[in-house]
């Protein structure tokens, strides 16, 4: 699918404002209504938008500690890394797993917890008891300085100046 400058400007807004309605998103980029819905739905039917998600504040919810846990394996072996990562998936803690390269780790975990208390819980108890975890390296976050949810959504003048093709730039 090739994105056009309507194509694009859905995807800034629509990363921006998830809910906002067909009407005002039509008038925002400059079509109907039946044609944006027409978008929007190829978009997401294309791969371009996977969902529609809620940001939720962290720290309402009585979240106020976040790390960064760099994890090393003992086996590098599909079957040691597929077992971990069935684990990880289903601790609601871990808001993000990463398979790393160019670390003395194998993974990376963002986590959310509520104190250090919860912390010491989640790593002691859960964490480092997964087969294979043999190595844990933790930071603790102070402050976010960057959180972004939106990708760069590339204008049609870039995607010239680069060379790529519509599907490869979003």
């Amino acid at each position: 699918m090739e994105l056009d400058r309507f194509d694009r400007k859905i995807l800034q807004v629509l990363q921006q404002e998830g809910r906002i309605s067909n009407q005002d998103l039509a008038d925002r980029i400059g079509l109907s209504p039946s044609p944006c819905l027409r978008r929007v739905r190829a978009l997401e039917e294309g791969g371009f938008i996977t969902a529609y998600r809620a940001l939720v504040d962290a720290k309402a919810l009585g979240y106020s500690l976040m790390a960064l846990i760099h994890i090393a394996m003992d086996q590098h072996t599909p079957e040691r890394f597929s077992h971990f990562e069935g684990v990880i998936r289903k601790i609601p803690e871990v808001m993000e797993c990463l398979l790393i390269t160019g670390q003395d780790a194998d993974y990376q975990l963002k986590v959310m917890v509520k104190d250090m208390d919860d912390y010491q819980d989640l790593l002691l108890n859960r964490i480092t008891r997964i087969t294979g975890v043999s190595g844990v390296h933790s930071s603790f976050v102070l402050r976010r300085v960057v959180n972004r949810t939106e990708l760069p959504v590339l204008t049609e003048q870039q995607v010239e100046k680069r060379g790529i093709s519509g599907s490869q730039a979003t």
